[in-house]
């Protein structure tokens, strides 16, 4: 079943990118929606991958462009996002990265999850996008070069609380 196959990744996807599990897991949802109401769209020549994430993207920021037009139940729920459960793939060893990529602007922050975390290659993700290749490649230079900064200042910060310890 194409969920089964594809959820626990989207999910992820969409957190990054939605910076909030509860609109991650909405738009996973009506990605999913939307994929099974126009499967007999999809060329079936073309990748799966690529159209669903165009279609999961799509949703994140239809959401995230609702959301100003929403009013919050709580003030805590934002300042403290419900705790995820064990991840089966281990991402906690790779938290500072995680925090790094949440830092960074959607701009760069999208591709370089489609490239790294999904493996997608620029093409692909200029398709998903809908932007040109050219774009995608400075977008994950410059995104590499900021994640850099950030990855040097929590060494930076690590290595001063260890001389005070």
């Amino acid at each position: 079943m194409l969920y089964d196959q594809y959820a626990d990744y989207a999910l992820r996807v969409a957190t990054v990118i939605t910076k909030n599990r509860m609109y991650a897991a909405d738009a996973v949802q009506e990605a999913f929606i939307r994929v099974y109401s126009n499967i007999h769209s999809f060329d079936e020549d073309k990748p799966f991958e690529p159209w669903l994430y165009r279609i999961l993207i799509n949703e994140c920021n239809r959401i995230l462009k609702n959301q100003s037009k929403t009013i919050p139940i709580s003030n805590y729920l934002e300042s403290h996002p419900p705790i995820i459960e064990e991840d089966a793939y281990h991402f906690q060893e790779y938290e500072e990265l995680y925090d790094a990529i949440k830092g960074l602007e959607d701009i760069n922050k999208v591709p370089i999850v489609l490239k790294y975390l999904k493996g997608f290659t620029e093409l692909e993700i200029a398709n998903i996008l809908e932007l040109n290749v050219n774009t995608v490649k400075s977008r994950l230079f410059k995104g590499r070069e900021k994640l850099r900064k950030m990855m040097r200042k929590f060494d930076e910060g690590r290595n001063q609380n260890e001389k005070k310890l």
